[in-house]
């Protein structure tokens, strides 16, 4: 099958084109770099030529809040109108566990936009939403650095592995659409401030990490439900304590 993966050279997505190409499938690895841009459109009708499913795990380039609603909304209605025109039958794409839950963080709510473009389209289409990556945990704590003291909500997170997401979206892709949404999560909840202290004494940073509950998530204040999935989410297999093990031997 030809598989085309948007976001193909990224985090996730470069995992994802190795995944489906192991399983013997004919996957364009598809992002501004390789020639298909979904802003300006450019290689954009070329790649679905044939396609059969595409995977959008493109991230915005900026973070400003109108400009990172308006990369998702331009790149989503040009990615789902070239995919009509080509007849794709699957449209799997990387969302948030807990977007709609936290309105006041400009990012999640543009993911939420791109959700609804998605389900408005008549092409059959599957949302994978993701707890947030162990990858970001360093830039989590960096964000909440405040003259050297690092402030955070001790609300429940469920961080997972981008190997996980990765497999988690291979089978997706692989299998019917279910014209709904699926959540991945690691597998285990920890207390926000609990993890980064872990993260941070993983890297001999002596920073304090001092919990608060007024403690602002890029934006938002938090609680235990807000970045943890739903009943009967998908869990991945690889622990936090594994995962920093792992950087540190490389």
């Amino acid at each position: 099958m030809k598989i085309v993966v948007l976001g193909g050279t990224g985090l996730i997505g470069s995992k994802l084109v190795k995944n489906l190409r192991e399983r013997g499938h004919d996957v364009l690895s598809a992002a501004p770099s390789t020639g298909v841009n979904t802003i300006t459109r450019e290689g954009l009708a070329g790649a679905m030529d044939d396609a059969e499913i595409v995977v959008d795990v493109a991230n915005a380039p900026v973070w400003e809040d109108k400009a990172v609603l308006e990369f998702f909304e331009t790149s989503g209605r040009n990615l789902l109108a070239a995919e009509a025109a080509a007849g794709v039958r699957h449209h799997v794409a990387l969302s948030i566990v807990g977007s709609e839950r936290l309105p006041d963080n400009g990012y999640f709510r543009a993911k939420v936009a791109q959700e609804n473009l998605i389900k408005a389209s008549e092409i059959p289409y599957t949302i994978v939403r993701a707890t947030q990556f162990f990858e970001f945990v360093g830039g989590i704590a960096q964000s909440a650095d405040v003259d050297g003291e690092i402030r955070l909500s001790p609300a429940l997170f469920q961080p997972i592995a981008s190997d996980d997401v990765a497999a988690a979206l291979t089978d997706v892709a692989l299998a019917p659409p279910i014209n709904g949404t699926v959540e991945v999560a690691g597998p285990e909840a920890v207390p926000l401030d609990e993890l980064v202290r872990r993260f941070l004494k993983a890297k001999h940073d002596t920073r304090k990490v001092v919990p608060d509950v007024h403690a602002r998530y890029f934006g938002a204040v938090l609680n235990d439900q807000s970045l943890t999935p739903g009943d009967k989410p998908l869990l991945g297999t690889i622990h936090f304590e594994d995962w920093l093990g792992q950087q540190a031997a490389h």
